[in-house]
């Protein structure tokens, strides 16, 4: 074995507290952690099936963790997780993920939230958990997450996630929820570019924006400094024609009132998607705020690189982990599991000796231990 199967995440989770009081010590935490970690790895998704897991593999985790009382019971994995403090283990997760991964410059890094739909409970009073959740789309990593009280608290959330990243040389992209100054302000003062949606929620600036672009339009852009490309798609039966338009002329952001109070606006966006079927064509545009040069490849790359935290993450999370199905609500339990999932889908993501899907992954790893080790020394 030419590395030690857990020393990734005894280097980082070590200095997670143990809740515990001294007396019911009886299993080391990090090797809580880490079986939890492997048997969410292979398909757990609750405490019974991680206690189960830890059972039926219990040779091969003696071959790297102490566990001087066995393996522990269902309900001492409850119990610990549902103690444990999530923010440092969320804290330990950050740390885990910055020395797993080297961001590229200009990587996507998507800011979106999912709310955890079984994780409510009526009698006690107690809404359904939502996080937020920051993903490179490049790198294929959850770079961090954070709880937030419900879903219109993400504005809150959000800035303090941001305070835990590293975004050097990042472009950050957010829905119309994060399109705010302070939040601009932050990305900017973290080393990142920020490309934010307009929508609604800010009304004024949304019909600035728009009333622009049907300026330069109605011009045919000529006299205004912009760029322009466009990106085809035929897959699925379908098609998809992009077109993506910049501007970047000063006389034009000095039509935004607000313009001083967005740190580093330098570009309007404008995208249009045509989507043709066979039942029929519909169109869509969508307009953006951005620190980024005057670039219309850049900004639809951008763009388009926010919508992968869907499909990589918040769809794979719902398809191949049933995070929807899952009703842990006492505690913090939920939220410590949500960590679990992310360890695991990093872990997952890194492999790539194999090219089959997450589903299959998880099973091969349940079923075969050098696999789920190689999975593991990421």
């Amino acid at each position: 074995m030419s590395q030690h199967p857990t020393s990734s995440l005894q280097s980082h989770f070590a200095e997670v507290t143990d809740p515990r009081i001294e007396r019911t010590k009886h299993h080391g935490l990090i090797d809580i952690i880490t079986i939890a970690v492997c048997a969410v790895i292979a398909g757990a998704d609750d405490w019974i099936a991680i206690a189960a897991f830890g059972r039926a593999k219990r040779k091969w985790f003696k071959r790297f963790l102490a566990l001087p009382n066995d393996i522990p019971s269902h309900d001492t994995f409850r119990r610990v997780f549902l103690l444990l403090d999530p923010a440092e283990f969320e804290q330990a997760f950050l740390s885990w993920v910055q020395a797993l991964s080297h961001l590229a410059a200009l990587q996507v890094v998507a800011i979106d939230g999912k709310t955890l739909r079984r994780s409510h409970d009526g009698v006690l009073g107690k809404n359904a958990i939502h996080m937020v959740s920051a993903w490179a789309t490049a790198n294929q990593l959850v770079l961090g997450q954070l709880k937030s009280d419900e879903k219109s608290n993400e504005i809150t959330a959000i800035p303090e996630l941001l305070r835990r990243l590293e975004l050097h040389g990042c472009i950050v992209t957010m829905d119309a929820l994060g399109c705010q100054t302070e939040i601009a302000d932050l990305i900017v003062q973290r080393g990142g570019d920020y490309a934010l949606a307009v929508k609604g929620n800010q009304d004024g600036l949304f019909r600035e924006v728009q009333d622009l672009f049907a300026d330069a339009d109605a011009l045919r852009f000529k006299g205004v400094l912009h760029d322009h490309c466009k990106h085809t798609d035929k897959a699925h039966g379908r098609l998809e024609i992009r077109h993506c338009w910049t501007i970047s002329d000063p006389d034009y952001l000095a039509c935004i009132k607000r313009q001083a109070e967005w740190l580093n606006l330098r570009t309007l966006i404008k995208v249009q998607c045509e989507r043709r079927t066979a039942t029929g064509t519909t169109v869509k545009t969508r307009y953006f705020i951005s620190s980024l040069p005057n670039d219309a490849k850049l900004a639809l790359h951008a763009v388009r690189g926010h919508w992968n935290i869907e499909n990589q993450l918040h769809w794979v999370l719902d398809i191949a982990f049933r995070e929807d199905d899952c009703r842990l609500r006492k505690g913090h339990g939920a939220e410590n599991f949500v960590v679990l999932r992310h360890i695991a889908l990093n872990l997952l993501r890194q492999e790539t000796s194999e090219q089959m899907g997450l589903k299959n992954k998880r099973l091969r790893a349940a079923w075969d231990e050098a696999y789920l080790l190689k999975i593991l020394c990421h």
